[in-house]
Protein backbone atom coordinates (compact mmCIF):
# COMPACT_ATOMS: atom_id res chain seq x y z
CA UNK A 1 0.00 0.00 0.00
CA UNK A 2 1.37 3.42 -0.79
CA UNK A 3 0.36 6.35 0.78
CA UNK A 4 0.31 9.69 -0.98
CA UNK A 5 1.31 13.15 0.59
CA UNK A 6 -0.92 15.62 0.43
CA UNK A 7 0.96 19.42 -0.27
CA UNK A 8 -1.12 22.76 1.08
CA UNK A 9 -1.06 25.58 -0.44
CA UNK A 10 -1.42 28.86 1.63
CA UNK A 11 -3.53 31.18 -0.38
CA UNK A 12 -2.06 33.84 -2.15
CA UNK A 13 -2.88 37.61 -0.04
CA UNK A 14 -4.90 38.42 -3.19
CA UNK A 15 -6.74 35.42 -3.19
CA UNK A 16 -7.49 36.69 0.85
CA UNK A 17 -8.18 39.77 -0.09
CA UNK A 18 -10.63 38.62 -2.62
CA UNK A 19 -12.15 35.92 -0.41
CA UNK A 20 -12.92 38.72 2.52
CA UNK A 21 -14.11 41.64 -0.17
CA UNK A 22 -16.44 38.85 -1.36
CA UNK A 23 -17.61 37.90 2.38
CA UNK A 24 -18.39 41.62 2.67
CA UNK A 25 -20.13 41.90 0.02
CA UNK A 26 -22.76 38.92 0.68
CA UNK A 27 -23.35 40.41 4.33
CA UNK A 28 -24.69 43.84 2.24
CA UNK A 29 -28.39 44.26 1.72
CA UNK A 30 -30.04 43.26 -1.51
CA UNK A 31 -30.71 46.40 -3.26
CA UNK A 32 -32.42 44.95 -6.26
CA UNK A 33 -33.42 41.51 -7.11
CA UNK A 34 -34.58 40.33 -10.67
CA UNK A 35 -35.88 37.18 -10.73
CA UNK A 36 -37.11 35.19 -13.63
CA UNK A 37 -37.90 38.20 -15.19
CA UNK A 38 -39.21 38.05 -19.11
CA UNK A 39 -40.56 41.06 -21.25
CA UNK A 40 -42.97 40.13 -24.40
CA UNK A 41 -44.15 42.85 -27.16
CA UNK A 42 -46.56 41.93 -29.93
CA UNK A 43 -45.30 42.42 -33.45
CA UNK A 44 -48.13 43.20 -36.40
CA UNK A 45 -47.31 41.82 -39.59
CA UNK A 46 -49.82 44.37 -41.64
CA UNK A 47 -51.21 47.69 -40.75
CA UNK A 48 -54.19 46.79 -38.00
CA UNK A 49 -56.05 50.21 -38.99
CA UNK A 50 -56.39 49.71 -42.28
CA UNK A 51 -60.09 49.32 -43.34
CA UNK A 52 -59.15 46.14 -44.95
CA UNK A 53 -57.75 44.66 -41.99
CA UNK A 54 -60.29 45.83 -39.53
CA UNK A 55 -63.10 43.84 -41.38
CA UNK A 56 -60.50 40.85 -41.37
CA UNK A 57 -60.27 41.79 -37.19
CA UNK A 58 -64.06 41.94 -37.38
CA UNK A 59 -64.72 39.02 -38.93
CA UNK A 60 -61.60 36.65 -37.01
CA UNK A 61 -60.21 35.99 -40.09
CA UNK A 62 -56.84 38.96 -39.09
CA UNK A 63 -53.58 37.49 -38.84
CA UNK A 64 -52.84 37.44 -34.99
CA UNK A 65 -49.46 39.80 -34.32
CA UNK A 66 -46.72 37.71 -33.23
CA UNK A 67 -44.70 37.89 -29.94
CA UNK A 68 -41.36 39.07 -29.09
CA UNK A 69 -39.44 38.63 -26.70
CA UNK A 70 -36.24 40.62 -25.59
CA UNK A 71 -35.80 39.70 -22.28
CA UNK A 72 -36.61 35.89 -21.15
CA UNK A 73 -35.26 34.19 -17.50
CA UNK A 74 -32.88 36.92 -16.78
CA UNK A 75 -32.07 36.65 -12.95
CA UNK A 76 -29.71 38.45 -10.66
CA UNK A 77 -29.51 40.26 -7.35
CA UNK A 78 -27.47 43.67 -7.08
CA UNK A 79 -26.14 44.18 -3.50
CA UNK A 80 -25.50 47.78 -1.52
CA UNK A 81 -22.51 49.56 -2.89
CA UNK A 82 -21.91 47.66 -5.68
CA UNK A 83 -21.47 49.68 -9.52
CA UNK A 84 -23.16 47.03 -12.34
CA UNK A 85 -22.72 47.80 -16.18
CA UNK A 86 -24.64 46.14 -18.50
CA UNK A 87 -23.67 45.58 -21.97
CA UNK A 88 -24.67 43.86 -24.72
CA UNK A 89 -25.62 44.67 -28.75
CA UNK A 90 -28.54 46.90 -29.72
CA UNK A 91 -31.89 45.50 -29.29
CA UNK A 92 -30.80 42.45 -26.59
CA UNK A 93 -33.01 44.37 -24.01
CA UNK A 94 -30.53 46.87 -22.13
CA UNK A 95 -32.70 49.65 -21.87
CA UNK A 96 -36.07 47.41 -21.53
CA UNK A 97 -34.64 46.03 -18.48
CA UNK A 98 -33.71 49.38 -16.64
CA UNK A 99 -37.04 50.27 -17.97
CA UNK A 100 -38.90 47.61 -15.84
CA UNK A 101 -36.34 47.84 -12.99
CA UNK A 102 -37.11 52.32 -12.50
CA UNK A 103 -41.82 50.80 -12.93
CA UNK A 104 -41.43 52.09 -16.50
CA UNK A 105 -42.86 48.89 -17.51
CA UNK A 106 -44.08 46.22 -16.01
CA UNK A 107 -42.75 42.53 -17.25
CA UNK A 108 -44.58 39.88 -18.68
CA UNK A 109 -43.18 37.48 -16.36
CA UNK A 110 -41.30 37.12 -13.18
CA UNK A 111 -40.84 40.03 -10.98
CA UNK A 112 -38.53 42.93 -9.38
CA UNK A 113 -37.88 43.64 -6.19
CA UNK A 114 -36.55 46.97 -4.90
CA UNK A 115 -35.37 48.85 -1.97
CA UNK A 116 -35.09 52.03 -1.01
CA UNK A 117 -35.40 55.44 -3.19
CA UNK A 118 -34.72 54.65 -7.00
CA UNK A 119 -33.59 57.52 -9.37
CA UNK A 120 -34.05 56.54 -12.68
CA UNK A 121 -32.05 58.83 -15.31
CA UNK A 122 -33.10 56.59 -18.97
CA UNK A 123 -33.86 59.38 -21.36
CA UNK A 124 -32.96 63.06 -21.87
CA UNK A 125 -36.44 65.41 -21.05
CA UNK A 126 -38.17 62.41 -20.11
CA UNK A 127 -40.77 64.82 -17.71
CA UNK A 128 -39.46 68.40 -18.70
CA UNK A 129 -42.36 70.12 -19.93
CA UNK A 130 -41.29 72.10 -22.69
CA UNK A 131 -43.41 75.69 -21.33
CA UNK A 132 -41.95 74.88 -17.68
CA UNK A 133 -38.94 76.51 -16.58
CA UNK A 134 -35.81 74.58 -15.46
CA UNK A 135 -36.60 75.71 -11.60
CA UNK A 136 -40.29 74.23 -12.08
CA UNK A 137 -38.44 71.06 -13.45
CA UNK A 138 -36.31 70.90 -10.57
CA UNK A 139 -39.40 70.82 -8.29
CA UNK A 140 -41.46 68.87 -10.26
CA UNK A 141 -39.02 65.82 -10.46
CA UNK A 142 -37.48 66.10 -7.59
CA UNK A 143 -40.95 65.49 -5.78
CA UNK A 144 -41.36 62.25 -8.87
CA UNK A 145 -38.17 60.88 -6.87
CA UNK A 146 -39.31 61.35 -3.46
CA UNK A 147 -38.02 64.35 -2.39
CA UNK A 148 -39.23 66.68 0.60
CA UNK A 149 -40.07 70.02 0.08
CA UNK A 150 -37.25 71.04 2.24
CA UNK A 151 -35.13 68.85 0.30
CA UNK A 152 -35.60 70.29 -2.87
CA UNK A 153 -35.02 73.45 -1.46
CA UNK A 154 -31.36 72.68 -0.31
CA UNK A 155 -30.82 70.98 -3.41
CA UNK A 156 -32.02 73.63 -5.59
CA UNK A 157 -28.88 75.36 -5.78
CA UNK A 158 -26.39 72.64 -5.68
CA UNK A 159 -28.47 71.61 -8.73
CA UNK A 160 -28.45 74.88 -10.70
CA UNK A 161 -24.28 75.18 -10.05
CA UNK A 162 -23.41 71.41 -10.99
CA UNK A 163 -25.60 71.53 -13.71
CA UNK A 164 -24.19 75.17 -14.95
CA UNK A 165 -27.77 76.94 -15.22
CA UNK A 166 -27.40 79.16 -12.62
CA UNK A 167 -28.70 81.94 -15.28
CA UNK A 168 -31.19 79.87 -16.80
CA UNK A 169 -33.27 78.94 -14.23
CA UNK A 170 -36.13 80.90 -15.70
CA UNK A 171 -35.64 79.92 -18.99
CA UNK A 172 -38.25 77.90 -20.36
CA UNK A 173 -36.61 74.17 -21.07
CA UNK A 174 -38.21 74.42 -24.86
CA UNK A 175 -34.97 76.65 -24.87
CA UNK A 176 -32.56 74.14 -23.87
CA UNK A 177 -29.85 72.38 -25.73
CA UNK A 178 -29.38 68.82 -25.27
CA UNK A 179 -26.67 69.17 -23.48
CA UNK A 180 -28.28 71.65 -21.12
CA UNK A 181 -31.04 68.94 -20.25
CA UNK A 182 -28.60 65.98 -19.65
CA UNK A 183 -26.90 68.45 -17.27
CA UNK A 184 -30.30 69.26 -16.13
CA UNK A 185 -31.68 65.61 -15.63
CA UNK A 186 -28.48 64.34 -14.21
CA UNK A 187 -28.36 66.89 -11.53
CA UNK A 188 -31.69 66.38 -10.29
CA UNK A 189 -30.76 62.47 -10.33
CA UNK A 190 -27.50 62.68 -8.59
CA UNK A 191 -29.06 65.17 -6.19
CA UNK A 192 -31.69 63.39 -5.04
CA UNK A 193 -29.72 61.32 -2.43
CA UNK A 194 -30.73 57.68 -3.99
CA UNK A 195 -29.98 54.51 -2.39
CA UNK A 196 -30.38 53.56 -6.26
CA UNK A 197 -29.09 55.00 -9.97
CA UNK A 198 -30.52 53.34 -12.84
CA UNK A 199 -28.00 55.65 -15.99
CA UNK A 200 -28.88 54.76 -19.31
CA UNK A 201 -26.18 56.09 -21.58
CA UNK A 202 -26.26 59.29 -20.15
CA UNK A 203 -22.56 60.04 -19.97
CA UNK A 204 -22.35 59.73 -23.34
CA UNK A 205 -24.02 63.40 -23.59
CA UNK A 206 -22.09 66.14 -23.04
CA UNK A 207 -18.59 67.30 -23.34
CA UNK A 208 -15.79 66.04 -22.26
CA UNK A 209 -15.25 68.59 -19.33
CA UNK A 210 -19.29 67.68 -18.71
CA UNK A 211 -18.50 63.97 -18.12
CA UNK A 212 -15.45 64.07 -16.16
CA UNK A 213 -17.42 66.00 -13.46
CA UNK A 214 -20.53 63.37 -13.91
CA UNK A 215 -17.41 60.44 -13.37
CA UNK A 216 -16.13 62.94 -10.24
CA UNK A 217 -19.77 62.29 -8.40
CA UNK A 218 -20.74 59.02 -9.37
CA UNK A 219 -16.81 58.33 -7.77
CA UNK A 220 -18.46 60.36 -4.80
CA UNK A 221 -21.60 58.47 -4.70
CA UNK A 222 -20.06 55.01 -4.51
CA UNK A 223 -17.86 56.13 -1.57
CA UNK A 224 -21.50 57.35 0.29
CA UNK A 225 -22.89 53.66 -0.31
CA UNK A 226 -24.93 54.66 -3.38
CA UNK A 227 -26.42 50.94 -5.57
CA UNK A 228 -25.85 52.16 -9.55
CA UNK A 229 -26.77 50.50 -12.54
CA UNK A 230 -25.22 51.62 -15.60
CA UNK A 231 -26.23 50.86 -18.83
CA UNK A 232 -23.40 51.50 -22.00
CA UNK A 233 -22.09 50.80 -24.89
CA UNK A 234 -18.76 52.32 -24.08
CA UNK A 235 -16.45 49.72 -22.44
CA UNK A 236 -14.18 51.92 -21.08
CA UNK A 237 -16.53 53.34 -18.89
CA UNK A 238 -17.82 49.87 -17.63
CA UNK A 239 -14.67 48.89 -16.85
CA UNK A 240 -13.85 52.25 -15.18
CA UNK A 241 -16.97 53.01 -13.08
CA UNK A 242 -18.09 49.77 -12.13
CA UNK A 243 -17.31 46.57 -9.92
CA UNK A 244 -19.25 44.09 -11.80
CA UNK A 245 -20.21 43.95 -15.16
CA UNK A 246 -23.49 41.74 -16.93
CA UNK A 247 -23.53 40.85 -21.02
CA UNK A 248 -26.93 40.36 -22.33
CA UNK A 249 -27.25 38.65 -25.37
CA UNK A 250 -30.33 36.76 -27.04
CA UNK A 251 -32.63 38.53 -24.40
CA UNK A 252 -30.61 36.12 -21.61
CA UNK A 253 -27.72 36.60 -19.24
CA UNK A 254 -24.38 35.50 -21.43
CA UNK A 255 -21.95 36.79 -18.84
CA UNK A 256 -21.62 37.93 -14.99
CA UNK A 257 -19.07 39.20 -13.47
CA UNK A 258 -15.86 40.69 -13.54
CA UNK A 259 -15.74 44.28 -15.99
CA UNK A 260 -12.86 43.34 -17.92
CA UNK A 261 -13.70 39.28 -18.38
CA UNK A 262 -17.21 40.34 -19.17
CA UNK A 263 -16.37 43.08 -21.70
CA UNK A 264 -13.40 41.14 -23.34
CA UNK A 265 -16.25 38.25 -23.89
CA UNK A 266 -18.75 40.40 -25.54
CA UNK A 267 -16.33 42.32 -27.52
CA UNK A 268 -15.45 38.53 -28.80
CA UNK A 269 -18.77 37.20 -29.17
CA UNK A 270 -21.12 40.05 -29.09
Amino acid sequence: MYSQAVRLVAPTDEQQQETVEKAALEARAVIVKVDNVGKAFRRFEVQPFLLRNLALRIVGKAPKPKEFWPLQDVSFEIRQGETVGIVGHNGCGKSTLLRIIAGACYPTKGRVQLRGRVAPLLSLGVGFQPDMTGRECIEINATALGMSREEIARAEQPIAEFAELKDFLETPVRFYSSGMLARLGFAIAIHSTPDLLLLDEVLAVGDHAFQRKCIARIRELQEAGTTILYVSHADGAVQELCSRAIWLHGGHIAADGNPADVVAAYLRGG
